[in-house]
């Protein structure tokens, strides 16, 4: 028998494995009070859920607090072990999966997915208790021991797939700089057409000569911002000029928007179309405009003349580790190094230094 206090939830029936299960409303507030999370100190074989990650919560709380009109979370997923009564709305038809689900309040909830979304849900009702009376889809499995959650954890983690961060940032709406790298891909000519929005990397036969992450993040270099940072209509243009005025001096680059190479050519020879390279000129603009405000267009001109070809050897130690292109952070450094000097732009005294430990290893190789 039920015992007299129970807690009571809107819910659907289905049936997975011959098992029935339920699909619950349940209130924001009545979350951290109900949903517990196996976070004892006790070894990974005995525990049905990962350790919790505390530096991931803050984040996702945050982004409950600050769009209480606009938000999204998906369902979190549980078992409960403990006394569960169904009673459906009729008992024949559609209506015989949809009713009332009735949980003991002695029952256990064990969080098989969703344990950060709880824990930021408890984070952000202490800061707006308005949000406690929204709700959230719960997915309950009924208990079958230890053996069985822990299966129900792998087997729900096993094919989820991140989406990519280009998709990401094509797709994100609020965070300024995935809006500005969505306006530089459309406005730059170079970038127009050529832009890869769904894949972090690009296929040697891909018609797609950058990555729109990449160009987030030279966005972010040139304008030296922060993930959070908003920018300014001055910036935006500043941004926009600064990739266009690339486009028209970069030979390789003026190239390509006149259709007279193919994009698989200029990624296999030249290191300019990489997402390394795009990431140091937007670190060298940022210098160069601070520097040169008035006259920087100009100031540009003589990456023109730079050997951009993968085939030459300053490239190697820089851009390029073993004819291989390299992201690292002392790459990235040193490749702008490089572009710096062709600039005449002085190297701070810890520029200076790296340079000095790549020229000094390069000569004892």
């Amino acid at each position: 028998m039920m015992e007299a206090y129970n807690y009571q939830f809107t819910a659907l029936r289905g049936i997975q494995s011959g098992r029935e299960y339920y699909v619950a409303m349940c209130p924001l507030k009545l979350i951290p009070k109900i949903f517990l999370f196996d976070e004892e100190e006790i070894p990974a074989t005995l525990r049905a859920q990962r350790v919790l990650n505390r530096a991931r919560v803050p984040e996702i709380a945050r982004y409950l607090i600050e769009n209480p009109e606009d938000y999204v979370f998906s369902s979190i997923t549980a078992c409960v072990d403990g006394d569960i009564k169904f009673v459906p709305l009729a008992e024949r038809g559609y209506e015989r999966n949809a009713g009332v689900l009735t949980v003991s309040m002695s029952s256990r909830f064990l969080i098989n997915d969703g344990q950060h979304r709880r824990a930021a849900i408890e984070e952000a009702l202490k800061e707006n208790h308005r949000l406690g009376d929204e709700t959230i889809s719960v997915v309950l499995f009924v208990d079958s021991g230890l053996e069985r959650s822990q299966q129900l954890f792998a087997d729900l983690n096993k094919h989820a797939v991140r989406p990519t961060r280009s998709i990401g940032i094509l797709y994100d709406r609020r965070e300024p700089l995935s809006n500005l790298a969505c306006e530089v891909m459309e406005e730059v000519p170079v970038f127009a057409g050529l832009t890869e929005t769904e894949k972090t990397t690009i296929s040697n036969r891909s018609t797609k000569l950058f990555t729109l992450s990449a160009i987030y993040q030279a966005n972010q270099a040139l304008l030296k911002k922060g993930k959070k940072d908003d920018y300014s209509d001055e910036e935006r243009k500043q941004a926009i000029a600064f990739w266009t005025t690339l486009s028209e001096i970069i030979p390789e680059w003026r190239q390509i928007i006149k259709q007279e190479v193919s994009a698989a050519e200029l990624r296999r020879d030249f290191v300019h179309t990489h997402g390394i390279a795009l990431h140091t000129l937007g670190l060298v603009g940022h210098t160069l405009i601070e520097a040169y405000p008035n006259d920087w267009q100009k100031r540009l001109k003589p990456l023109a003349k730079i050997n951009w070809q993968r085939t030459n050897p300053q490239w190697e130690g820089r851009a390029m580790i073993r004819g291989k292109m390299s992201k690292a952070g002392d790459n990235v450094q040193l490749t702008a190094n490089a572009i710096k000097q062709a600039l005449d732009l002085t190297l701070s005294t810890k520029e200076a230094a790296l340079e000095e430990t790549m020229l000094v290893s390069a000569g004892a190789n």
